[in-house]
């Protein structure tokens, strides 16, 4: 955040204090946020003053019903920089938050304060100066070790968390980032109620930017996709299609709308379908995915995606599904296991085999289902489950889905899986 005014450490002004915590802030408004970080469990906590959001929609809140210590300590009345570690050759420090204020450091696991806390930021992160005004894990993979990027003023320092070496420099095209947070792989740079994507390593920020948060990062009337959107009941869920990629990126699709399943240290959060697959904005029938493309069955057609981000639809595509895959539609399911060519197309109450590797590709096997009503399936290192309705059946292989004479007990769709309410 930028530099606030402090005042005494000393409890004069307790009675500022309790004035302050009346005046309740609505991010609706418009607000420069002080710092944006998750916790251990994926939910994600706005900083404002002496006041955070805990998640994308609902009222501000005291800070210190969440993290007592920090008022205790410094009775400052703000954070000037947060994040969550991601350090995991060190399970004692990973997914810690870690809050900076002035020249100290807090850690925090499931809320609480780590032993030996505050301690001055020099002694956890050498080379990182105080009075901070934003800061942001950057796992290895997306920078090139387990890092912390470090916002002052013009100046980002890189951290690399081994060595603990550091790297200064500049991006004078970056506003002077308030506050920084990683989402879903991308990172963003909160400047007042706005806010700018942009690449961890270089800096590049690419598209349109900066962008008003509150069309994207909380819910509020007349902003993104409405304010009144509710988050539905497990019972009521049903979906269209599941598949996890390569990478492990699992994702469902219900409606017009997709989820990613896999990422529970960010939340769960429902999506347009078109804003990943912009081809495709009226839902989808079926999707899989093989040797790093995502397929999607719409109808009669098939779109097939290169799955590595932004996803690109293959030149040629959409095609036919009886020129892809031999069939004619409609599909209801369709899964691959990994490390296998077969896809298993689910049509009515019937399954049928295809080998990918084949050409041209044909039905290799046709069998009959116990259950009808399917879905939605997928095959991941559990088994298969295919989806009916709001509760699904778990198989160990594709050839037990297809040959058994008993069906298994129905499970039902819980809130841990797709960020439902019971």
């Amino acid at each position: 955040m930028q530099d606030l005014t402090t005042r005494p450490l000393d409890h004069d002004h307790d009675h500022e204090d309790q004035a302050h915590h009346k005046a309740n802030p609505d991010r609706c408004d418009g607000i420069e946020f002080d710092a944006i970080a998750p916790d251990e469990k994926g939910h994600t906590f706005f900083f404002k003053g002496d006041h955070l959001w805990n998640g994308f929609n609902g009222p501000a809140q005291v800070s210190s019903a969440f993290f007592k210590e920090l008022d205790d300590y410094h009775h400052l009345g703000h954070v000037d920089a947060a994040f969550r570690m991601h350090n995991k050759e060190k399970p004692k420090d990973h997914d810690h938050i870690y809050f900076f204020l002035d020249d100290k450091v807090f850690s925090y696991y499931n809320h609480s304060l780590e032993e030996g806390y505050p301690k001055d930021i020099q002694l956890d992160f050498p080379g990182v100066p105080g009075h901070l005004d934003a800061a942001v894990e950057c796992p290895k993979g997306e920078c090139n070790s387990d890092s912390v990027l470090f916002f002052k003023g013009d100046e980002v320092y890189n951290y690399d968390i081994a060595t603990q070496s550091v790297k200064e420099r500049q991006w004078a095209h970056l506003p002077n980032c308030t506050s920084a947070f990683r989402w879903l792989e991308q990172y963003y740079c909160f400047h007042g109620h706005n806010f700018t994507r942009f690449h961890p390593v270089s800096g590049e920020v690419n598209g349109v930017y900066p962008k008003d948060a509150r069309h994207y990062f909380m819910r509020c009337p007349n902003f993104g996709h409405g304010g009144e959107a509710k988050v539905p009941k497990c019972s009521e869920v049903t979906l269209d299609a599941i598949t996890s990629d390569d990478s492990g990126k699992t994702y469902a699709f219900t409606g017009h709308i997709y989820m990613r399943l896999d990422t529970h240290r960010d939340g769960k959060h429902a999506f347009p379908i078109a804003r990943t697959w912009k081809e495709l904005d009226k839902g989808v029938d079926a999707v899989f995915s093989y040797s790093d493309k995502i397929y999607i069955i719409k109808g009669n057609q098939v779109y097939i995606y290169k799955s590595a981000a932004p996803s690109t639809l293959i030149e040629g595509y959409p095609k036919s599904l009886k020129e892809e895959l031999g069939i004619e539609g409609p599909v209801n399911a369709a899964f691959v296991c990994a490390d296998h060519h077969i896809v298993h197309i689910i049509q009515g109450q019937k399954m049928q085999d295809i080998d990918l590797s084949a050409t041209p590709r044909v039905v290799a096997r046709e069998v009959p289902l116990p259950i009808a009503g399917i879905e939605a399936g997928m095959c991941g290192p559990d088994g298969v489950k295919v989806y009916v309705g709001s509760k699904f059946y778990h198989y160990e292989t594709p050839r037990l889905l297809a040959f058994s004479k008993m069906s298994p007990e129905p499970k039902k769709i819980t809130p841990d899986m797709m960020g439902c309410v019971e």
